[in-house]
């Protein structure tokens, strides 16, 4: 559990540098220039690593015992949050109404999980996660200062082809859970 506690966290600082700490963030790439962009990517990656590793080698222990009707809306929030996570990188009308979708993603991903598995390694695992992006939701919204909502907007193509993207990318991500997560959620999965 050790390991996959270290990877949130780490993942979690990686990822908060700019928003937390942006005169450290600024001083980091003054020294080193772009370098410090692949420093900062080598640490997301490590933490994203240790997770992965960590959640395999962690030995589940019941917290709480999730909803039966949590895995369900799990499997519909994973859409949602699959498109968010797309809106957030292109200029989708979604960006309209939501100031940070990808982060918004994240946090449905993680909710919808929680709602899903009530062991140790998914409390650590998905709460950790979805504090770090309402954190940073926070934080990067302090940062920027007031929005504003953006002007340009993608055509119906993209938008039609950011969907199918993300369908696409559910589809598989429901196919391929057991292998990427030893958790399959299709028989035979």
């Amino acid at each position: 559990m050790e390991t996959l506690f270290a990877g949130v966290i780490i993942w979690t600082m990686a990822h908060l540098i700019a928003s937390v700490a942006p005169g450290l963030r600024a001083e980091l790439d003054a020294r080193m220039g772009l370098a410090s962009r692949g420093l900062i990517a080598l640490f997301i990656l490590t933490g994203l690593g240790l997770m992965v590793v960590g959640w395999q080698s962690a030995v589940p222990h019941s917290v709480y015992d999730p909803p039966f009707w949590g895995r369900h809306l799990n499997m519909a929030l994973m859409f949602i949050s699959v498109m968010l996570v797309f809106a957030g990188r292109d200029h989708s009308r979604i960006r309209r109404y939501l100031r940070h979708p990808m982060l918004t993603g994240a946090v449905i991903w993680a909710v919808g999980h929680l709602l899903a598995n009530g062991d140790s390694r998914s409390v650590v695992l998905f709460a950790g996660i979805g504090l770090w992006a309402c954190v940073s939701i926070g934080t990067i919204s302090k940062r920027e200062g007031a929005w504003v909502k953006p002007v340009k907007v993608a055509g119906i193509g993209r938008e039609i082809l950011g969907v199918t993207v993300a369908l696409i990318v559910y589809v598989a991500l429901v196919w391929g859970h057991g292998y990427l997560t030893g958790v399959p959620l299709l028989p035979n999965g």
